[in-house]
């Protein structure tokens, strides 16, 4: 594959301002917690279902002990467990019904050690539970392989899981590597997650444990019948980011939409709530290899793309960075970018390799995943057909890891079949077409393509700069990614930031990277 000719000293910058700019945001995390959090311990623990009310239970339980978050939810749900000799699920209910007051069981220097000898005890099995699942994921890809790179990534949103099956099923029949369930419209910016399979979602289906299951069964079943492991993927952003990773961990999702900054640019949830999640949620999916995708593309859906294309690379370093303290090795870490260039801006298509070529070289051993253009889309089928195909020529030929398929049709409506088939046809028709194309040939330093690509990193720099100096919070705070202004005192969910105390207790952190 052909690399550019980039300035080493300003990556290394790059890199050095991202680590500047995450330091403080990683103290502040450390020193808080959030009601997610401590309901996602509950549930890695074994907690799940509902109450009579329908209520989560690991809602019913959190939120009824919020003066006790701040040493942590673990200890005093585990001296319940102990009290009454009962199990994580028995006492979850037992609390829900009113039977158990967290507030009025006792934890003292005399019952402690033995609280945190069953805590730790739990949190190795549910740790193990974990392991066993990528175990199990390691093993099918040992007997049934992996495809060439890049993956065929295709999306199912119809709203009914059962629905959904049936359409991934055939997506993978087709040639579809990778098939993500969108989720249901406004799902993360509910406090708590739905139970039970679902079918009525609106422009997608609603992300819960059951639904998970399902899926995976069917696609374990479709992997074996084509002779290739077949991934899956949902989106754990929102207020209940770690939950929603967790119940991924525990159902063997492969991939799951997880950014630092995603959550609080484009759906307004306050910056510390979803900076003090997502380093749990990502502790999660390193311990069970799950493949994060972050949401850079985005910023160029909101903005022109060759004015704000170094601003999905400045934000790549930061998302790199704190995957990076969360513990998720380079083969894990999906950074995101998107082929969103005016159509008719001149040499579109090499402003396009640019860009695309830029983000391989600085991300060398990353899965990077590309998305397909989406915002210059008019319904003219015929030009998005074009489009997409270019698209697909560029992922090929800069050796993208991971290709989300546009679709002929997806400004009108909804994909069907019909054109998921198509789309996955043409993708392979250019994949097989250009495999080695990229092989043949270096880029000029004085090419068009190197010089849009190193200006590109030298904005980007500028930019990490600037953030460096007013801090993440202001930065935000001034809009400098997307153009869109977020308050570090606004959003949704600061009311379940939690401020922790000497003596919080939480386990997972350490284990989980262990």
């Amino acid at each position: 594959m052909p690399h550019l000719k980039l300035d080493q000293s300003l990556i290394d910058e790059a890199r050095a301002l991202a680590q500047h700019i995450v330091a403080p945001i990683i103290d502040y995390i450390n020193a808080h917690t959030t009601v997610t959090i401590e309901r996602t311990t509950l549930r890695l623990i074994g907690v799940d279902g509902v109450d009579e009310e329908d209520v989560p239970l690991p809602n019913r339980v959190v939120d009824g002990a919020m003066s006790l978050l701040p040493g942590g939810i673990l200890r005093p749900f585990i001296a319940a467990m102990l009290t009454h000799q009962l199990d994580a699920q028995v006492t979850a209910e037992a609390i829900g019904y009113g039977e158990i007051v967290l507030h009025e069981v006792h934890v003292d220097d005399a019952t402690q050690p033995a609280i945190d000898a069953e805590a730790l005890r739990l949190v190795q099995e549910g740790v193990a539970r974990i392991g066993a699942q990528r175990a199990e994921r390691a093993a099918m890809v040992e007997e049934l392989g992996n495809p060439p790179t890049p993956w065929l990534y295709v999306i199912v949103a119809t709203g009914n899981i059962y629905e959904d099956i049936v359409q991934a099923q055939a997506a993978a029949r087709q040639g579809a590597d990778v098939i993500a369930v969108i989720r249901s419209t406004a799902q993360s910016l509910l406090d708590y997650v739905p139970y039970g399979p679902t079918t009525e979602g609106f422009g997608g289906t609603y992300a819960t444990q059951a639904n998970f299951k399902l899926m995976r069964a069917a696609l374990d079943e479709t992997s074996r019948e084509v002779g290739r492991y077949i991934r899956l993927t949902n989106y754990c952003s929102g207020l209940c980011m770690p939950e929603i990773a967790a119940m991924g961990a525990l159902e063997r999702l492969d991939m799951m939409l997880n950014d630092a900054l995603y959550g609080i640019i484009f759906r307004d949830i306050n910056m510390k709530r979803t900076l003090i999640d997502q380093l749990f949620s990502r502790r999660i999916n390193a311990a069970a290899g799950i493949i994060i995708n972050t949401g850079e593309d985005n910023y160029l859906t909101t903005t022109d793309a060759l004015e704000a294309e170094h601003t999905v690379v400045a934000s790549q370093f930061i998302n790199e960075r704190f995957a990076q303290i969360a513990g998720i090795p380079p083969e894990q870490m999906g950074l995101g970018h998107a082929f969103e260039i005016d159509p008719s801006t001149p040499n579109h298509l090499l402003h396009e390799i640019a860009s695309a070529q830029l983000i391989r070289d600085l991300f060398p051993n990353k899965p990077i995943k590309y998305m397909p253009p989406t915002r210059h889309m008019d319904g003219n089928i015929f030009r998005g057909y074009e489009l997409d195909s270019l698209f697909n020529l560029v992922g090929v030929l800069t050796g993208q890891g991971i290709q989300l398929l546009g679709m002929p049709t997806e400004a009108i409506h909804t994909p069907l079949l019909q054109d998921r088939f198509l789309s996955i046809k043409s993708a392979l028709y250019v994949f097989n077409a250009a495999r080695d194309l990229g092989e043949q040939f270096d880029w000029r330093a004085e090419s068009l393509v190197a010089h849009w690509a190193n200006q590109i990193l030298c904005d980007a720099v500028e930019l990490l700069r600037e953030v460096d100096k007013l801090g993440l919070f202001k930065g935000l705070e001034a809009g400098l990614f997307a153009n869109i202004k977020r308050s570090p005192e606004g959003g949704r969910g600061l009311d379940g930031v939690i401020k922790r105390n000497e003596r919080y207790f939480n386990p997972f952190y350490e284990k989980l990277l262990a």
